[in-house]
């Protein structure tokens, strides 16, 4: 009787969980993995290809953006210009992960190991995941924000609604706490609190805002000092759409909410910007190793191998910096060569391993190691701690020195004891989001007086904001202010301003 768990590329749902139980079994017994409940459901290329255009989420609100990033994302598909992805999977408990109905068996094996082990146990273990998402609550939660969504259609309009939106996704990657606050927040009380926050308003509701002079440049006669005012309103604030959800003057309840939902799925999204080559290489390692521990044991045939091959080589091609396809490093890349060579280390040490990584050269113990790497860390320090000189060499990774005045390129370093270190950093950096991200705050703003609200950007390395895309998105945050609105450029070493940005109150408010 054969061993096989599957023959052949028709899948069906009985061999669906098979190899769900095989796979989870070496995830468990052998590597050690905790995984949230999986949930996997199977879609067609065409729901795949909606789930994209609403940031893969399984429920979402209707926005037109999505639309239109569905009609664009289907017209290069059916053209044969573009692929899509084996999966999408959802960081909730439980874990659900979507597999395409026109995949192979052996992908879909693949997709499982990848994504319902892979992802999911670095989504339940990673330390900025467990500080800053709630798993078990989203679901909820996103059900909650599209109901009230689409309540606030019906009854103020869909244009009004939109206008919000579209303001808001303006903002999103500048509404996000970078530092914990307090701990993770329940989603799936939100709706509770929803009502009470409207109850609580409609208690205490007053006309205070209307009272205050309209003249502009009017200033009230006992006007506060610069530092008691910025003091009274937590100011300087990196969370724009915070602020505007608890201080804009003239927003209404349903406005407010609606920031804050864009708010809270914005900070959701925010571990996963901080660990993509870390979280795609933890479900690249795991779906490779698992993957050689059924075809060890018999229960994929060699075929389905060669076909896992095949693809995985697919995922992990780094093309070269002279290779038209090249566009920076692949984070699938770099974390599976990372990871493994971490697996080599522990088992395998070099003496060279043995100067640079004392801690777990021969060790004994790689995939407690990994697990380890994996809860502890994000892209920007595991790779200031573990990039090894082994995978620079292997990578062929060097340092460039780019200067805007010179007329070359520069390499300043290579393969040896000063780049390896040098080009480690340079690595980092490149994936540390205060330097990937403009540190942009609101640091005034005199609500006695005219109400301008003036924000800062600090500018490192001399790299200013465009001024086309930075005239709309203050356009936007004036809309949602409801008065002028003025950002200043600033020399982070110097405080020298070095450009003004500046947008006026919006002639009619968001209604």
């Amino acid at each position: 009787m054969s061993d096989l768990l599957y023959d052949g590329a028709d899948w069906d749902f009985d061999k669906v969980w098979r190899v769900h139980d095989a796979i989870e079994a070496i995830a468990q017994d052998e590597l050690g993995l905790e995984v949230y409940p999986n949930q996997i459901e199977v879609i067609t290329s065409e729901q795949m290809l909606d789930a994209y255009s609403s940031i893969g989420m399984p429920l979402m609100y209707k926005h037109w953006s999505f639309g239109k990033h569905f009609a664009r994302d289907e017209a290069l598909y059916r053209r044969g210009l573009r692929g899509l992805a084996y999966e999408i999977v959802i960081n909730s408990s439980p874990c659900i992960s979507y597999i395409m109905e026109e995949n192979s068996m052996t992908m879909q094996t693949l997709v499982i190991a990848h994504a319902a082990f892979g992802h999911n146990h670095f989504f339940k273990n990673n330390h900025l995941f467990q500080q800053w998402t709630d798993a078990r609550g989203i679901l909820d939660y996103l059900e909650f924000a599209k109901t009230y969504i689409a309540h606030c259609e019906e009854r103020h309009g869909a244009a009004a609604v939109e206008r919000v939106l579209d303001a808001a996704h303006a903002l999103m990657s500048h509404g996000v706490h970078r530092y914990p606050r307090k701990r993770v927040l329940d989603l799936s009380q939100e709706q509770r609190r929803e009502r009470e926050r409207q109850e609580y308003q409609e208690k205490i509701f007053n006309d205070l805002w209307r009272t205050v002079p309209k003249t502009k440049g009017a200033t009230a006669p006992a006007a506060k000092a610069l530092s008691e005012r910025r003091k009274l309103l937590a100011l300087p604030e990196e969370n724009i759409l915070y602020f505007l959800e608890k201080k804009a003057p003239r927003l209404k309840l349903w406005q407010r909410e609606i920031i804050r939902i864009v708010r809270h799925i914005a900070q959701y999204f925010y571990p996963q910007k901080q660990t993509k080559t870390m979280n795609e290489g933890c479900a690249t390692w795991t779906h490779y190793t698992i993957m050689n521990r059924l075809h060890e044991a018999g229960q994929i045939s060699d075929g389905a191998f060669l076909e896992f091959l095949h693809s995985h080589s697919s995922v992990i091609f780094q093309p070269g910096f002279d290779d038209p396809r090249y566009s920076g490093t692949n984070p699938y890349a770099l974390g599976f060569a990372m990871m493994q060579d971490i697996e080599r280390m522990c088992l395998r040490p070099t003496e060279e391993d043995r100067h640079w990584f004392p801690t777990i050269a021969g060790n004994g113990d790689p995939f407690g190691t990994l697990r380890d790497a994996w809860a502890n860390f994000r892209d920007e320090s595991f790779i200031l701690q573990f990039l090894s000189p082994a995978v620079i060499r292997r990578m062929k990774l060097f340092a460039v020195k780019d200067d805007a005045d010179a007329p070359y390129l520069m390499v300043e370093r290579i393969h040896n004891e000063r780049g390896y270190r040098e080009i480690r950093q340079k690595m980092a950096r490149q994936h540390d989001l205060a330097h990937l991200e403009p540190d942009i705050q609101i640091v005034d703003v005199d609500l006695e007086g005219d109400r301008k609200l003036i924000l800062h950007h600090k500018v490192i390395n001399g790299q200013l904001l465009d001024p086309g895309d930075t005239r709309s998105v203050l356009r936007h945050l004036a809309n949602l202010w409801g008065y002028d609105v003025q950002l200043l450029e600033v020399s982070a070493t110097s405080d020298a301003v070095l450009k003004e940005h500046s947008t006026s109150a919006p002639t009619t408010m968001i209604e």
